[in-house]
């Protein structure tokens, strides 16, 4: 892999960043707001319709945060090129068996991780400068998915600057780490749910989160600091306990 400057890492990544953001956040806006707004507006968790002020707040919030994204990322690919990082590139150096499994583990460590800081932000002492910018346009939309004050962004993105450092991971592996990333967060911040309330009470419905589980976050602070999976609110405490029940009348309350 032919090496380049930080700076020539820092804009490509800062233009793949930015691209992937419109991409996903706006065509799932996009999807759901117009070409399928009147089909799913029985299903939508708004309490009133998002108003054109707070998705451009939102849109500038992740321009800030893909400026800290890009500048974490450049720094990876320089400690990968000092030979630094634990990256790799020959996909059976580990065995192709290992892909999956790093991939795995990452998630969950990254769950972990998440979990952690988000209960961290929420601490009245961090989160009015690093996480009231998120929380500031009320019910979510597509744009809110990346919509992070930039230590909160930096701190989100050390995560994977430390990873590289402790586990071998593939490149093909941390992309499909980061894409994965991005649609989990766009699908929680969708502002409408897909699936009937019942999920929630599905094998697979008590252990993801999705749009109503991350919405009932963004009513009531207290509860939902998970970003993939529901293990760690239901270890520590903060879980709604009705949500399994009725996530509907949670919502409606």
């Amino acid at each position: 892999m032919t090496n380049h400057s930080f700076w020539f890492y820092w804009f490509v990544f800062f233009g793949v960043i930015l691209a992937r953001y419109f991409f996903i956040a706006g065509g799932a806006y996009w999807f759901c707001y117009s070409a399928l707004g009147k089909l799913l507006v029985k299903r939508s968790l708004h309490k009133s319709p998002p108003l054109g002020q707070s998705i451009q707040r939102d849109i500038k919030l992740s321009l800030l945060s893909a400026v800290v994204f890009a500048f974490c990322a450049a720094l990876i690919m320089s400690g990968y090129h000092g030979g630094l990082t634990l990256l790799y590139l020959d996909p059976y150096q580990y065995g192709l068996w290992y892909l999956g499994v790093s991939f795995i583990a990452v998630l969950l460590l990254q769950d972990a991780y998440f979990y952690l800081i988000h209960r961290l932000f929420h601490n009245r002492l961090f989160y009015k400068w690093m996480h009231y910018g998120h929380h500031r346009s009320g019910d979510s939309t597509p744009w809110t998915s990346f919509a992070f004050d930039p230590p909160e962004a930096f701190i989100q993105a050390v995560f994977f600057i430390g990873v590289v450092f402790i586990i071998p991971i593939h490149f093909i592996t941390l992309l499909a780490v980061l894409l994965t990333m991005t649609i989990w967060a766009v699908w929680n911040h969708l502002g409408f749910e897909i699936f009937p309330s019942s999920f929630s009470r599905h094998w697979l419905g008590r252990w993801l989160i999705g749009p109503t589980h991350h919405a009932i976050h963004h009513r009531r602070y207290t509860v939902h600091y998970g970003l993939y999976f529901t293990f760690w609110d239901k270890l520590f405490g903060t879980q709604d306990p009705n949500y399994e029940n009725d996530f509907d009348l949670v919502l409606r309350n």
